[in-house]
């Protein structure tokens, strides 16, 4: 029976090339370390320039569009898209989560800004009424809201010299808030004759109540308290994207390429144009520009980032490059050097270089590329076109060989052949068409089983076989070059692939999860040496799997970073990295492979540290380097709590067996007996499926569950005590550090949490409405206040009760295997520690959220 367990290696994120400009400003800062920070897809990256390494905050689900710097230039706060999108403020320097902000806005996040003391943090949302926040950010609370304006804003800024005065500006208005308790209330800017009403892009303040703002024309606005008093014309030849204030003056960037650096009272004291420079070229657009000291960042339309030395200005070092515009697709690694390359719909292919993390070559194409393949030698790179063309171009100088349009649809998929005599093309028509590469690429064959577009080609390892997959999710095999149909499936047993990316197959059919559409699963890579292959989907998800995958519902890890979805995976040619393409987020992703040999023996507790695991879903896999569990842990795992009949259901089911005696005649109720029954002693103690459930009270007694019973016992007497609220099994029980009160959860539908006086039987607060089956462990905080109990439920959740007013304090999704044991710090309030199969997490209050920490990851209790 083959193996559904995750495998035992895994991957970390190594390096992202790609930075996101297009659609974004203000987004690129120097930390009190010197140090690049930026984002691109869901990523926050720390960039370390004199060493050329990157470190990741993984704290987000969907594209990051905002981010701000704390004024001591060490927290960061970035905001992202989504439904119901948050805010993390995070460390630079460890990138742990610090708070997480949510429930302000919905859609995204547009804009965010911190007050000048640092205590504060504006956030605009990308709602309908495009909402002002101001946030307590160290507590999570918002302080104040109000509708920003009926059009878009594109910047906020707080004004330094007066705490609770900010400006936002956007499509044709610039507004001045003041915030006053929690009443934030705007007063529109007044243009006057002064200047034209036009678009502000940004804005930055000054002392004296004065405030410069860039215009979509390319002047400066200079306004003094609600008036425009001054502009500063053709400050920039076209719009004014980013302005940054700082002791040494004032920059801005500006569509036209250039940054301008001006004094304290915004003097000119210099021009740098991008376009003009090595690596520039027409149309670069600046969207975000930081000055500090003796250095300039600017980042581009294009995603590119550039630094300028101030006392070398005319030689500005481009330090990071990604693709931009349209979507991502196309990625091929070369087959006997660490390079990879990328086609992108901005008409552009690059090559990668993995080992020194850099852009090695650039091409301009006329068309947007959709796919690319390197030749079995490596020494020539073909190219599918979006208009149904293909290129062909030598490698060693992007000089093109043969170009050549047999489609009129997108060429999404292509390979050479082992023996690199053929080039197999896919097209959206439906086709794969077969070339001879010694011939310039003649055309010798043609496979048309198709119904639909052609999404993946696998050669076979002789090169005679040809297997595709398409867009209605079937199968084919072709004999090689003709394009024959291989009709008889006899002929392929036993066949070696020399990939295999075909999301088809029995051999993956475990990657496909229940009522997932054929669609879903972009990518698929295998390394046949490992035994693993890694997934490309559409929710932005990175997998690996063991490989062949063959049952459904395979176990995996994953991975998240791309903000959208996943559009192609390789492994590199020596098969230690992975490499991963976003379509939406224009990203590349490079990642680690770790090995079964090279991970540490032992149980696995996810404290390594690496980004990937931050979001792996471990599983309880027998892999060699992992022991296996405990017999009686294994078979605690087993039993489930599930019921087809709950005690709760059973007023219910009296009351329908009622109606059905009525509805048949039934016969004289008799009445009840007049004696009843009292219970006396309790026999026996729950402890095959509990643990921690057995205490000294107060007054030296023993307290303890069994069956849905709470027992007191009084060994001198030998007499029992009982709470008998509950109304179904109980599976844990904690004690107030006091010891006079006791705090017991069930198994049940809705399943609640009694917390009782031991002297009096009482129960003083009932605690229900958000775990499910059953509540398997509880714990009070240190000094009583509060209580956190920990669900049955398929996340295991985490709740924290204020449990005297029965309210919630923060929940989360506490693990995908079975937590054991929580405990509270005895020490420090805001932290806690939940243990289970195979994981460990150590969990710190942030703002009104909890984060857990293992294996490096930012998981929110909010």
């Amino acid at each position: 029976m083959s193996d559904r367990t995750a495998p035992g290696c895994r991957l970390r994120l190594d390096w992202v090339y790609g930075y996101r400009g297009h659609q974004c400003r203000n987004n690129l800062f120097y930390t009190a370390g010197k140090e690049v920070v930026y984002f691109v897809a869901g990523v926050g990256v720390v960039y370390n320039t004199r060493e050329h390494s990157q470190r990741f905050y993984l704290g987000h689900n969907d594209d990051i569009i905002s981010l701000a710097l704390h004024p001591e230039r060490s927290l960061v706060a970035t905001g992202q898209v989504g439904k119901d999108p948050y805010v993390c403020v995070w460390d630079s320097f460890t990138v742990q989560t610090i708070s997480f902000l949510r429930d302000g806005h919905t859609h995204g996040i547009a804009c965010l800004a911190f007050s000048a003391d640092g205590q504060r943090l504006a956030s605009v949302g990308l709602d309908a009424k495009n909402t002002v926040c101001v946030w307590e950010w160290k507590r999570g609370k918002i302080l104040a809201s109000a509708t920003g304006h009926s059009d878009r804003i594109f910047d906020i800024c707080w004004d330094p010299f007066q705490q609770n005065r900010l400006v936002s500006c956007g499509v044709k208005h610039i507004k001045f808030w003041s915030l006053c308790g929690n009443a934030l209330t705007p007063k529109r800017g007044i243009f006057g004759k002064t200047g034209d009403l036009q678009t502000i892009l940004c804005v930055a303040s000054a002392k004296d109540d004065v405030t410069y703002s860039g215009a979509l024309n390319g002047d400066i606005y200079v306004w003094k308290g609600l008036n425009l008093m001054r502009t500063i014309q053709s400050a920039h030849s076209a719009g004014i994207f980013s302005m940054y204030s700082c002791e040494e003056g004032f920059t801005t960037g500006g569509r036209d390429g250039c940054i301008r650096l001006w004094d304290v009272d915004f003097k000119p004291i210099t021009k740098i144009d991008l376009r003009e420079a090595e690596q520039g070229y027409k149309g670069l657009s600046i969207r975000s520009v930081c000055w500090r000291a003796d250095r300039i960042l600017a980042g581009t339309q294009d995603s590119e980032i550039f630094e300028v030395m101030v006392r070398d200005r005319d030689k500005p070092l481009l330090i990071m490059q990604g693709h931009s515009e349209g979507e991502l697709w196309a990625l091929d690694v070369h087959p006997k050097k660490s390079l990879a390359v990328t086609g992108s719909d901005d008409r552009s292919v690059r090559l990668w270089s993995l080992v020194d993390h850099a852009l090695i070559a650039r091409c301009n194409m006329e068309e947007a590329v959709r796919s690319v393949a390197f030749s079995m030698d490596g020494s020539q790179l073909a190219l599918g076109m979006k208009d149904g063309s293909f290129t062909v171009l030598r490698v060693r100088d992007m000089t093109e060989v043969v170009h050549i349009k047999d489609r009129k649809e997108v060429i999404h998929e292509m390979k050479f052949s082992p023996d690199g005599v053929y080039l197999a093309v896919g097209s959206n028509d439906g086709l794969v068409d077969v070339y001879a590469v010694a011939q310039r690429y003649k055309k010798v064959g043609e496979c048309s089983k198709s119904s639909s577009f052609i999404t993946h080609l696998d050669w076979s390892l002789d090169s005679k076989i040809l297997q595709t997959n398409d867009g209605a999710g079937e199968r084919h095999f072709y004999r090689m070059p003709m394009g024959k149909p291989i009709l008889n499936k006899e002929e392929l047993k036993g066949q070696r692939w020399a990939t295999w990316s075909s999301v088809l197959g029995s051999e993956v059919s475990g990657i496909w999860p229940k009522y997932s559409d054929s669609t879903q699963i972009n990518a698929v890579d295998a390394n046949h040496a490992a035994g693993v292959l890694v997934t490309g989907d559409d929710f932005g998800i990175v997998r690996l799997y063991r490989f062949p995958c063959l049952r459904k519902g395979a176990k995996f890890k994953k991975y998240v970073g791309h903000s959208a979805h996943v559009t192609n995976a390789r492994w590199s040619h020596d098969l230690q990295l992975v490499l991963t393409t976003g379509g939406a987020d224009h990203a590349l992703f490079q990642w680690r492979f770790l090995s079964d040999d090279i991970m540490n023996g032992g149980l696995d507790v996810n404290v390594e540290g690496s980004l990937g695991d931050s979001n792996s879903e471990e599983s309880d896999s027998d892999v060699s380097d992992v022991p296996e569990l405990d017999s009686d842990i294994e078979q605690e795992t087993q039993i489930n709590y599930d019921r087809q009949v709950y005690k709760e259901d059973l007023p219910q089911l009296r009351q329908q067996s009622r109606e059905k005696k009525q509805q048949v005649g039934s016969l004289k109720r008799q009445n009840g007996p007049d004696q009843g029954l009292r219970l006396q002693f309790v026999h026996g103690y729950r402890g095959y499926d509990c643990r921690n459930n057995l205490f000294y009270t107060q007054s030296g007694e023993v307290v303890y569950h069994v069956a849905a019973v709470a027992v007191v016992y009084n060994r001198q007497l030998h007499s029992q005590r009982f709470y008998l609220g509950h109304d179904d099994d109980i599976l844990s029980l904690s004690l107030h550090p006091l010891k006079d009160f006791a705090a017991t959860g069930q198994v049940g539908r809705d399943p609640a949490i009694h917390v009782w006086d031991i002297q009096t039987l009482k129960c003083l607060s009932l605690l229900k409405g958000f775990h499910q089956r059953g509540v398997c462990a509880l714990s009070f905080s240190a000094d009583g206040k509060s209580l956190v109990s920990v669900g049955v439920d398929d996340g295991h959740s985490i709740v924290v009760w204020d449990w005297k007013r029965g309210e919630k304090l923060a929940t989360a999704r506490g693990h995908k295997e079975k937590i054991f044991v929580v405990k509270c710090n005895p020490m420090l309030m805001d932290k806690l520690v939940t243990v289970g199969i195979k994981h460990i997490k150590f969990w710190q209050l942030a703002g009104q959220t909890h984060v857990a920490k293992s294996s490096g990851s930012s998981n929110s209790l909010s």
